[in-house]
């Protein structure tokens, strides 16, 4: 212990401490690590086991990525197989769980703890996990806010990575997809941590240098190139007649009215026919040049028909679309294009623009309660959120002023603001949901199955996706609820059940009234022939003609080409 005397003569004792201790920590996994090195960084792919046991250390935080589409699959495998009474109890820290082999490793006891965002294919097994007691829940992230807490309080101690190509000094090219991996990278690297990536090739030269060697400390050409999921593929031919009126509700009763130019779809069905009603209902109305000019979106194959017909005038992604990149990157008009001549998507940037810089989100959900709370967990399924939590709100702190912005802002109730007689505007927020599912399950309920599961899972609060008080707007086949016009929670609550389609004698009376406050509109109070509700109404019918529609630059995924 050293003692020092202080600027007012005061002692002030300190004592000796090593700042360097993680510097350390990583040095020795390297070092018991380097036995697997070959010429530069370069590991081979069967000593990749061996390489995670030996820098992967019991109870360590562990970012796998697990993206939304773009998936480290070969590491983990690897990391699925490890020896688990020398690697176990580990942190994941992951923004999707989509392969089998990601819930495989907490079945292991190879890891225990997960933060995570989005589940998809994994959802049911999850969730089963979960409430089994296998898996210990920190929470569900928005995406945006998972990658914030990479550099705060989930810094992982390891990264297992992906990209598409890596030169011999270990710069990497990330490609069409680029989606997480910088800010993983970053955030592990920068905190003196163990950056693993699996390539499908090495070459001599890159296109361009998306993460450079200096961030990488193993490269593993993996046996087979990575999987990608083609999640935002949507086949035209599935669309019901209940989506498609839904779309043109939406088209007539929010973007037309409002104006919407800069906005952001959702992955699912009901946006997938918005789309595809652009270049035909949308031209009857006249809106093309004043709505749907610019969007934050992954490339979807249903915007192909959109683009070609001028309504589009630029798209950021988040991320890629299995058999869009030579459309995408023939577009530069309209997509982000480097100097290499290919698209470079970027997650964080995207949910960044997706917050601030949209005037509208509109995506589907599984359950609304009758607060206008949504969530995409339900009873034996979790889902998570992916981004809508983040783009599905109002940005408190944006000060730049559209005209559908300002529009929304105006049309609260004086007696719902806060600050006054200063004006503000309103990012709007549209949830769509069918009265009933295909399955037969209502989906607007007193209680969402999420309250539930803050008892079972030991939640501090339930996983609500987005907030009623952050929705403005809900669809169904019904009518259009204007929430933010609502003077009550009691007039929201009336407002959301006249759409709900239960007791419908009680609720046709509280929708006739809804209609004469203007909190409601239906398809007859905004002129929609309802019977015009059909796939002759879309710009394609199928994938094949969404291919037609690019001159054959989209190629359709395996998967659909059977």
């Amino acid at each position: 212990m050293k003692t020092n005397v202080g600027k007012e003569g005061v002692d002030v004792e300190s004592i000796e401490r090593d700042w360097n201790t993680l510097r350390r920590n990583r040095e020795n996994r390297l070092a018991a690590a380097c036995k697997f090195l070959g010429q530069g960084k370069f590991v081979k792919a069967e000593d990749t086991v061996a390489l995670l046991e030996a820098v992967i250390q019991p109870y360590d935080k562990v970012a796998v990525e697990g993206d939304n589409q773009k998936q480290a699959d070969f590491l983990s495998e690897c990391l699925a197989v490890v020896d688990a009474a020398r690697v176990h109890d580990l942190h994941i820290i992951q923004s999707t769980i989509s392969l089998p082999e990601h819930v495989e490793i907490f079945e292991k006891g190879i890891a225990k703890k997960l933060d995570f965002s989005y589940s998809g294919a994994q959802s049911k097994r999850l969730a089963a996990l979960l409430q089994a007691r296998v898996v210990e829940l920190g929470a569900i992230h928005t995406y945006l806010e998972l990658y914030a807490r990479y550099f705060v309080d989930l810094t992982p101690r390891v990264a297992l990575l992906v990209a598409e190509k890596a030169d011999r000094d270990g710069n990497l090219y990330t490609g069409f997809s680029t989606e997480d991996t910088p800010v993983i990278a970053e955030a592990v690297k920068f905190k003196q941590g163990i950056v693993i990536v699996q390539v499908n090739e090495i070459t001599d030269e890159l296109p361009r240098v998306d993460i450079p060697g200096d961030w990488v400390d193993f490269i593993v050409q993996a046996p087979r190139p990575f999987k990608i999921e083609p999640l935002f593929t949507k086949d035209p031919a599935l669309l019901t007649d209940t989506k498609i009126l839904k779309a043109m509700l939406a088209i007539k009763g929010i973007y037309m009215e409002y104006g919407i130019k800069t906005l952001n779809h959702g992955v699912g069905f009901d946006t997938a026919a918005i789309e595809l009603l652009l270049p035909t209902y949308g031209e009857e109305l006249g809106l093309k040049g004043k709505i749907c000019t610019n969007f934050v979106l992954n490339p979807h194959p249903t915007l192909i028909p959109a683009i070609e017909s001028g309504w589009v005038e630029s798209v950021h992604c988040f991320g890629g679309e299995v058999g869009m990149d030579e459309y995408v990157n023939a577009r530069s008009d309209v997509f982000f294009i480097g100097p290499d001549g290919s698209m470079r998507s970027n997650r964080v940037f995207a949910q960044a623009a997706g917050h601030y810089a949209a005037d509208l989100f509109i995506g589907s959900t599984l359950q609304i309660d009758k607060y206008g709370n949504s969530s995409t967990a339900v009873r034996n399924r979790i889902v998570g959120f992916g981004g809508a939590p983040n783009l599905g709100c109002n940005a408190g702190g944006r000060r730049h002023v559209t005209d559908s912005w300002l529009k929304c802002g105006q049309e609260i109730p004086a007696d719902n603001q806060l600050i006054g007689e200063a004006a503000r505007g309103r990012k709007l927020v549209v949830q769509m949901l069918d009265t009933v599912s295909a399955k037969g399950i209502h989906g607007f309920v007193d209680q969402l199955d999420a309250v539930g599961m803050t008892k079972d899972l030991d939640l501090a609060i339930p996983p609500v996706m987005i907030y009623g008080d952050d929705v403005t707007h809900i669809i169904s086949e019904i009518g259009i609820a204007y929430l933010h016009k609502c003077r009550s929670l009691e007039e929201r609550m009336e407002a959301i059940s006249s759409i709900s389609g239960r007791n419908p004698e009680v609720n046709g009376q509280i929708l006739a009234k809804m209609r004469r406050l203007g909190i409601v509109k239906t398809p007859e109070d905004l002129d929609i022939d309802r019977r015009r509700a059909n796939k002759e109404l879309l710009a394609a019918k199928s994938l094949q003609e969404l291919v037609e529609w690019s001159g054959g630059l989209y190629k359709l995924p395996e998967k659909y080409s059977k």
